[in-house]
């Protein structure tokens, strides 16, 4: 890699160890601010997309895992994107199986000033959201769950073209796992949360590029 060394003044290569050492001192608080940096690479538009994926933990067949009966865990990882460039402005990792409503407050509380428009699909439909986005000055357009010819009416009324904007979030999640690998090749839980970091800031240096 004489290209990448003369970048980083390096006459030799670290070896492995020095690197995951390196790695395991550095805080997520770290990367969540170099994540932050990453997207501002881009030039953002406030309209953004919040939903969730589910990332497994180990490199296994499915086939073989239910043959053996083996239980392979899996991270649920909520991503925060602007739709104009895909740019992943944030990201929540949990091993639990926390409700979506229950993750999107507190995406929103560390990016008040990069959403304007918040889109979210039926599973992010929650008054509390929707307050918590309108005390930070950002117009939710959640679909409400249909229970009522009220709801019903509301989603009608609801910015076709711009609520169109939402499956830029889908589109993010997959090409994650396309380029990156959906799965995740580290065994301890904190780690796992890093490698997934690094991916979205991969993602948003690709995107600027």
């Amino acid at each position: 890699m004489p290209r990448i060394r003369r970048v980083l003044g390096l006459t030799e290569l670290p070896t492995p160890s020095t690197l995951c050492k390196a790695f395991n001192r550095l805080d997520m608080a770290v990367w969540r601010v170099i994540l932050t940096l990453s997207a501002t690479l881009l030039p953002t538009s406030g309209v953004v997309g919040v939903d969730a994926s589910e990332f497994d933990c180990c490199h296994a067949s499915k086939h073989y895992t239910k043959r053996a009966e083996l239980t392979i865990q899996q991270l649920k990882v909520t991503l925060l994107v602007d739709m104009k460039v895909n740019a992943i402005l944030d990201l929540h990792v949990t091993t639990t199986r926390k409700h979506d409503s229950q993750i999107a407050p507190s995406l929103i509380k560390r990016n008040p000033e990069s959403i304007d428009v918040l889109l979210g699909d039926k599973g992010y439909d929650d008054q509390k959201i929707r307050r918590l986005a309108r005390q930070h000055e950002a117009r939710p357009l959640i679909k409400h769950r249909e229970f009522t010819p009220l709801h019903k009416a509301w989603n009608a009324r609801l910015d076709a073209d711009l609520y169109g904007q939402r499956s830029q979030s889908e589109t993010v999640n997959s090409t994650l796992k396309r380029k990156y690998s959906a799965f995740i090749r580290s065994r301890r839980w904190w780690k796992q949360f890093r490698e997934l970091t690094i991916a979205c800031l991969i993602h948003n240096v690709d995107r600027s590029l």
